[in-house]
């Protein structure tokens, strides 16, 4: 029986369809969770999908932290639980403090649409076990406001502690650290491109893994990012340490 990966829907999501056709290639069943509900109704892993969540009228992801569903995903990631976001699911988890620093305003002021280059700095996340040390993943990016920053004192914690799992990088696999570099298109600080909270349950990266989930796309490299999320749900279920998607977990109001 395929794990089941809730897949967050609020109003203004557009990868939500993505993401979950992405995640029933890697093996998952993937169920939508509407953004008025606590309730996860008891799925094994979370992903908060790309798109302008209430418009980002505000600031990106600043109101969809406040949604009855964030309550119960919150909940979930303090238990241990895995949860990815995704481009504004990123910016929704960082706005909620489940993942250190801010998604700034590009540095270009504009908004970026291309293909990048990433490589994941380690392969033991439940994000990454799937990834060849060294690889670089060819994904698309689209947002207006994902300049990653910290401080310096919680950059330096974040790189020495594997935080910071996912780089921008050249073609011949430098970093793009420098805010300029035209591989790093939206001039993140030290060319960060998703993080993970302290317990490493928790991940945000704002490239698209779920629109380069199969080569007629142009890519399938983030297939790997997907597969990797799933079979970790998976082994976390077949090892009871969380339900395998038949019990409801409900976060009171």
């Amino acid at each position: 029986m395929s794990v089941r990966v809730g897949v967050v829907v609020f109003p203004g999501s557009n990868c939500d369809t993505d993401t979950i056709w992405g995640l029933q290639r890697a093996g998952a069943e993937a169920v939508a969770l509407w953004h008025e509900e606590a309730d996860l109704h008891g799925v094994a892993a979370v992903v908060l999908p790309g798109g302008f969540a209430y418009g980002d009228y505000l600031r990106a992801g600043v109101i969809a932290r406040f949604s009855p569903v964030m309550r119960a995903v919150s909940a979930f990631a303090a238990d241990g639980g895995l949860v990815l976001g995704i481009c504004n699911g990123f910016q929704v988890l960082a706005e909620a403090g489940l993942v250190p620093g801010a998604l700034l305003r590009n540095r270009s002021l504009r908004f970026v649409c291309r293909e990048v280059l990433v490589q994941p700095a380690r392969q033991d996340t439940p994000f990454t076990t799937g990834i060849a040390p060294g690889s670089l993943l060819r994904l698309p990016v689209a947002h207006g406001e994902g300049c990653y920053f910290a401080d310096d004192a919680t950059l330096d914690e974040l790189e020495l502690s594997g935080q910071a799992w996912l780089h921008y990088a050249a073609a011949d696999g430098t970093i793009a650290a420098d805010p300029d570099d035209p591989a790093n298109p939206n001039g993140s600080v030290r060319g960060i491109a998703g993080v993970t909270n302290a317990a490493g349950n928790v991940a945000g990266l704002m490239p698209h893994p779920e629109r380069a989930a199969e080569v007629i796309l142009g890519s399938d490299d983030g297939l790997l990012i997907l597969r990797s999320l799933v079979d970790a749900a998976t082994e976390r279920v077949a090892a009871g340490r969380i339900s395998a998607g038949h019990r409801p977990a409900v976060v009171s109001p």
